[in-house]
């Protein structure tokens, strides 16, 4: 039912089209499911430096990250350090003054297989705080396919990103809620699983969240955490949070990003 009425709509990324450098050859949905992946692979942050145009001072200096797919990795530290702006260079919303944010792929006796590739802004899905205030749309079926091209869209491109939101919503448990309720009627909890569906669609290699938790009670915050739980068995996630009590049993790494925009790895205070 739900793969029905998605086929009638096709996705485009809903963040900003932007490659990561401007001239990488962008990935689209057709290339998507004819990648290979070989081994293991891990996000590569190297020394990545950013500091906005027509500016002298850096947010962020010389940041170094790693980590593994279908792992959960957490930033945390003070607001104003950096963290955000880390999320929104890996989302391609910005480019880096220096650096470079790639995926490498590893086999099995940790030797690198090839050279790395650059992460562009279509293999990522990212979740801002409070995603809900971005919501457009008056259903959840137009919310959830909204940008998908409406003419001339290949069949099989319209069965594959058909099958995906299916695939998506069975994930974040959206199957029991009518696709014609307004997104803005659904509970705090229930809103950002639709924002999770949302990018879960496009099948991204890599999910940023921005403070998952923030504004739930209680009950949404345990909800989503188990969500979180289930979803990092298929995905690698990278999570920004001040809630680290209760994300800390999910943690595979972290990292603390100092005042003046340093990240180093550490073991969470709790």
């Amino acid at each position: 039912m739900l793969a029905a009425a998605a086929a009638m709509a096709v996705t485009v990324p809903r963040a900003a089209s932007h490659c990561f450098p401007a001239n990488t050859a962008r990935t689209c949905w057709s290339c998507r499911a004819a990648r290979v992946e070989a081994g293991h692979s891990r996000l590569e942050v190297r020394k990545v430096t950013y500091r906005p145009p027509g500016t002298e001072q850096n947010l962020l200096n010389e940041i170094n990250l790693s980590l593994q797919e279908k792992s959960f990795g957490l930033i945390f530290g003070r607001s104003g350090s950096g963290k955000t702006t880390l999320l929104q260079l890996l989302a391609g919303l910005s480019e880096p003054t220096s650096g470079s944010i790639c995926i490498q792929k590893y086999d099995d006796t940790g030797n690198p297989i090839g050279l790395p590739e650059l992460l562009t802004s279509q293999r990522v899905g990212i979740v801002f705080q409070f995603p809900e205030r971005y919501f457009l749309a008056d259903t959840v079926l137009e919310e959830v396919t909204f940008g998908w091209p409406r003419q001339k869209a290949d069949l099989l491109l319209k069965e594959q990103l058909a099958l995906n939101l299916q695939n998506a919503f069975n994930s974040v448990g959206l199957t029991t809620i009518s696709l014609d309720e307004n997104p803005q009627a659904l509970s705090g909890g229930f809103k950002r699983r639709l924002a999770l569906a949302i990018q879960l669609v496009q099948t991204p290699d890599l999910l940023l969240l921005d403070e998952p938790l923030a504004g739930l009670d209680w009950k949404a915050r345990a909800d989503v955490v188990n969500l979180l739980k289930d979803l990092k068995k298929h995905h690698t996630i990278l999570v920004v949070s001040h809630d680290l009590r209760e994300l800390y049993p999910l943690v595979d790494r972290s990292w603390r990003m100092e005042m003046g925009g340093s990240l180093k790895e550490e073991a969470l205070p709790v």
